[in-house]
C-alpha cells in the first residue's frame, strides 16, 4: 500500500513538472513583452518581434515581414476622409481608392455628390474654391457625426493626396489620441494660429474631433465659409485648444509635403512656400524623412507609379532595416 502511495506522489510530481516549466517560460514572456509593448517602446518591441518571428525549417528561417505594420493597423485606428468634388470621380478618385487608401481602417470619401461605385457621400455643399470652408468643416462634422467611434485618428486628404499609412501610424504611435493635437505640413500663420496645408494632409486626434464636433458649427469659433478652408480649420482647432504639433522626423527631416516629391527632389518650390512653411523649405532627398507620409499633387495614373515604387519595387539582398525616427 505504503508502494501504491509512492507512486501516486511520484506521478503527480511528473505531472507538475511541464506545468511548472511552463508557468515559468509564460512569466518571463510576460516580463519580456509588457514593458517593451506600450507604446512609448515601440521601436524595442519591433527588434523583439523581428529576431523571434521566424521559424527554422531545414537550413532556411521563414520571417513574416509584415507583421509590425498589421499589429500597428489594429492598434492606431485610422480613418481617411478624402475630400472631392464630381468631375474627378474617375480620374483621381478611382486611383485613391485602389492605392493607398485601402490601407485606412476605414475610407469615407465625400463630395457635393453620391456615387455609389466608390461609396462616395454627398454634403450640402457647393463646389468650387470658394467652398472649401464649408467642405471641409462639413466632411468633419459628417465623420463626427456617423464615424467617432470608427477610429482614433481622422485623416483629411485631397483626391490627389497619395498617403503612406504605415507611415503615418508610425508617427501616431507615440501620441495620445485623447489629447487635443493634430499633424501635417505645418505653416505658418497669416491670423491667430499657425495651421496645416490642406493638400498634404492632417491627422487629427478624437479629442481634437470631439471638440470639433462640439463646438465647430459655432462662427465666433470656427469660420464657416469662404476660401482657404485649410487656415480656417487651423483657425478653429486653435480656437479649440488644439495644438498643432510638429511632425518632422528625429532629424529635423519632413514627412507631411504640400507639393508633388520632385518638386522637393530637386527643389522646385514656388514663392509662396518660403513664407509660409514653418519649418524652412529644404530640398534634396536628405531633407526628407526615410519614414516619409505623405505628398500632395499626385494625380491618377501617379498614384499607381508610387504604389509601385514604394511597395513593389524592391533591390535584391538589402533587408529593410527599421529606424527609430520618432521625436522622444
Amino acid at each position: 500500500m505504503a508502494n501504491v502511495r509512492l507512486c501516486i506522489v511520484l506521478v503527480s510530481a511528473m505531472a507538475l513538472v511541464p506545468i511548472f516549466y511552463f508557468t515559468a517560460f509564460s512569466f518571463t514572456i510576460t516580463r519580456t513583452l509588457l514593458p517593451i509593448t506600450r507604446k512609448e517602446n515601440l521601436f524595442q518591441y519591433a527588434h523583439f518581434r523581428e529576431s523571434n518571428s521566424g521559424y527554422t525549417s531545414g537550413s532556411s528561417i521563414v520571417h513574416d515581414p509584415d507583421f509590425l505594420a498589421r499589429e500597428l493597423a489594429e492598434r492606431v485606428r485610422v480613418l481617411c476622409w478624402v475630400m472631392t468634388s464630381p468631375d474627378n470621380v474617375e480620374t483621381r478618385v478611382k486611383y485613391v481608392v485602389r492605392t493607398w487608401a485601402r490601407r485606412c481602417n476605414k475610407l469615407v470619401i465625400i463630395s457635393s455628390k453620391a456615387n455609389d461605385t466608390y461609396g462616395i457621400v454627398a454634403i450640402n455643399v457647393g463646389e468650387g474654391r470658394d467652398q472649401l470652408t464649408q467642405k471641409t468643416l462639413g466632411g468633419f462634422h459628417y465623420v463626427y457625426k456617423h464615424h467617432l467611434d470608427d477610429a482614433d485618428w481622422f485623416l483629411k486628404a485631397d483626391d490627389d493626396t497619395y498617403v503612406i499609412v504605415e507611415n503615418l501610424r508610425y508617427l501616431l504611435s507615440n501620441e495620445d489620441t485623447h489629447k487635443p493635437v493634430y499633424f501635417g505640413h505645418h505653416f505658418n500663420s497669416i491670423g491667430t494660429f499657425d495651421y496645416s496645408s490642406g493638400g498634404s494632409g492632417f491627422v487629427v486626434s478624437k479629442e481634437a474631433l470631439r471638440r470639433f464636433g462640439r463646438a465647430g458649427n459655432n462662427s465666433t469659433v470656427c469660420r464657416q465659409n469662404g476660401s482657404a478652408g485649410d487656415e480656417a480649420f487651423g483657425q478653429c482647432m486653435g480656437n479649440l485648444g488644439v495644438e498643432l504639433k510638429n511632425s518632422t522626423d528625429r532629424y529635423g527631416r519632413t514627412r507631411f509635403h504640400c507639393l508633388k516629391p520632385s518638386d522637393y527632389v530637386f527643389g522646385n518650390f514656388p514663392e509662396w512656400l518660403f513664407n509660409y512653411d514653418a519649418n524652412g523649405v529644404k530640398k534634396g532627398m536628405e531633407s526628407i524623412s526615410d519614414y516619409v507620409i505623405s505628398f500632395h499633387y499626385v494625380r491618377g495614373e501617379q498614384m499607381d507609379l508610387l504604389e509601385y515604387l514604394i511597395y513593389h519595387a524592391k533591390p535584391y539582398g538589402l533587408k529593410n532595416v527599421l529606424q527609430d525616427l520618432n521625436q522622444h
